[in-house]
């Protein structure tokens, strides 16, 4: 299956459901504002919990949101998130549309993201969402307002994005290979990170641990489907949602991934794996479990 990774369900919008009070997580640098990687899929219809983090974290009903909707192929995917966010309760949201790299260079884009207080990526194909606004006036500008506070997600393509080294596309398959997957810059609000996305139920433990293989200094963090890694302060993560967060620490691996020729598979040893379900901390600095 290819890596490039389209989350095109239609999304039927339910009524607001009670919302509990999110988590109060610190920031990851003094001032900034939390990231969500979100491994796509999230719940849309019943508590909506990982979007109501998001939008409690954004201000709660004082949120101003905008959506950059710039991976999806489908026109009205800007809107979905919008009716959604709208109905939790957000005060402002805002539709960022970008078709090219004038568009993300523009002045128009840069006003609706200024006074965001939450900034969220959608799914969809993220070499189209890297191509057209990596290094642009509004890639930017979602780093510097998440400096500032504001709390920056993206789902699937856009939960890819965050990171400093991104999945740009790669084959399924739990054993690791060559070519299996290849890297890409990534915006970077995650450093020394690569972060991959609808982990589990798209069988990508293979390439990530080739990722790791080539690059163990990175961390891989693999997201399931409606679930959350959210990255706050002194390099913490928290997993919320549904499923889990698979943590590949290839610090003390072994491989032979400089030997290996063409596809073939790759022999990884003593990698480090964590595997956290939701309400689990981890520290990305000591890479270890957070008991609580």
């Amino acid at each position: 299956m290819s890596g490039i990774d389209i989350e095109e369900e239609t999304a039927v919008i339910a009524p607001a459901a009670a919302i509990e009070p999110a988590p109060r997580w610190e920031p990851v640098a003094a001032g900034a504002g939390p990231i969500m990687a979100i491994g796509g899929a999230e719940d849309k219809l019943r508590d909506k919990l990982i979007l109501s983090t998001f939008f409690q974290l954004a201000g709660g009903r004082a949120a101003r949101i905008a959506i950059v909707p710039t991976a999806s192929s489908i026109e009205m995917a800007g809107e979905r998130y919008k009716a959604l966010f709208l109905g939790l309760g957000a005060e402002d949201v805002e539709v960022v549309l970008l078709n090219n790299r004038d568009d993300a260079n523009g002045d128009a884009p840069l006003e609706l993201l200024h006074d965001a207080t939450g900034i969220f990526l959608t799914g969809g194909n993220q070499m189209r969402l890297a191509a057209i606004v990596g290094g642009t006036r509004v890639a930017q500008l979602v780093l510097q307002r998440n400096r500032e506070g504001a709390v920056v997600a993206g789902t699937s393509a856009g939960a890819s994005i965050l990171s400093s080294h991104m999945v740009a596309f790669g084959q399924s398959g739990p054993t690791p290979r060559m070519r299996m997957a290849q890297m890409v810059a990534g915006f970077g609000l995650v450093p020394n990170v690569i972060v991959d996305q609808h982990f589990r139920q798209r069988d990508r433990i293979g390439r990530l641990l080739a990722l790791v293989a080539a690059s163990p200094s990175l961390l891989g963090v693999g997201i399931d489907e409606d679930t959350a890694a959210v990255f706050g302060a002194n390099g913490l993560v928290d997993v919320i949602g549904r499923n889990s967060v698979t943590i590949v620490d290839g610090s003390q691996m072994y491989s032979d991934v400089f030997q290996v020729k063409r596809y073939d598979a790759i022999t990884v040893s003593n990698a480090i794996l964590h595997v956290l379900t939701a309400g689990h901390r981890f520290d990305l600095t000591t890479r270890r479990l957070v008991q609580t």
